[in-house]
């Protein structure tokens, strides 16, 4: 599939890939990219890969909003803040669908991520970031703040107090210093950061995609849970997993000590 402002394409057996091509404009999220991608997700979820690879070309993974939904000032306020309204619906639900679905998506960050860009990312369950390259909410510095779940997925994984100082002090946070605080999977040299999410996907498609879907599963209902409900979460998820083909063959391979030849996960 590819059209104006994406690809999707199989690098690997069992890897997608979906390629924001609005390289010029720093891959910004218009209307039509969030369309785009939203039909690219459809198809995965009709026929799952082991994992999914989101990349940008250009000098930006994606620098986040399309400014023009916000402050064209030719068309009629009622208009423009219908649009801004549904514009800022639209992405927090691609984010949500990224959050969800059932096989492990992976950031591969070749240029700034900033903004949306960044709440792209972290609605990715893994970034692989290029040395030298920056992420970051700075949104106050135009006066606004990172309104698609940015702030509260930030905090999760750094912690409130890092969290704090990047996004009020609008901080463009290099690779390096994101890696030390556990945002980022692996930092890769420029260029190779594709190789490097590829080389993770190849892991992940090692693994059973029940189980992983499965504990993406549990790991995402935990997070709005007290800690009984949560592990009561967990073992429903692992409820789903006892019988399956992956689980027998699981069992079977522990016993037998050779590798497990896990299936496509469907089903």
């Amino acid at each position: 599939m590819k059209t104006k402002t994406i690809k999707l394409d199989k690098p690997e057996a069992g890897v997608a890939r979906i390629t924001m091509l609005r390289g010029a404009q720093m891959n910004t999220l218009t209307h039509e990219l969030l369309a785009d991608f939203d039909a690219a997700l459809d198809m995965l979820v009709a026929d799952p890969p082991h994992a999914l690879i989101v990349t940008g070309t250009g000098k930006a993974f994606c620098c986040g909003a399309h400014l023009d939904y916000f402050t064209n000032d030719k068309m009629v306020p009622d208009v423009r803040f219908s649009l801004r309204d549904d514009y800022l619906a639209h992405v927090a639900k691609l984010f949500d669908r990224l959050e969800d679905l059932p096989f492990p998506v992976i950031a591969a960050i070749g240029g700034y991520a900033l903004g949306g860009g960044c709440e792209l990312a972290l609605s990715c369950d893994f970034r692989v970031m290029a040395r030298g390259t920056k992420l970051g909410l700075p949104e106050v510095k135009i006066g606004a703040l990172a309104g698609a779940g940015g702030v509260q997925k930030l905090a999760r994984h750094v912690g409130r107090s890092k969290a704090m100082e990047w996004i009020l002090l609008g901080s463009h946070v290099d690779a390096e210093e994101a890696a030390r605080y556990g945002l980022v999977y692996a930092l890769a040299e420029p260029g190779c950061e594709m190789q490097a999410a590829l080389e993770l996907a190849g892991k992940l498609g090692a693994l059973s995609p029940r189980a992983i879907g499965q504990s993406k599963r549990a790991l995402l209902a935990c997070e709005d849970m007290d800690h009984r409900n949560a592990r009561r979460a967990g073992l429903e998820a692992l409820g789903m997993l006892i019988g399956s083909e992956d689980w027998n063959e699981g069992m079977a391979a522990f016993h037998e000590k050779r590798p497990p030849k896990f299936g496509s996960g469907k089903g």
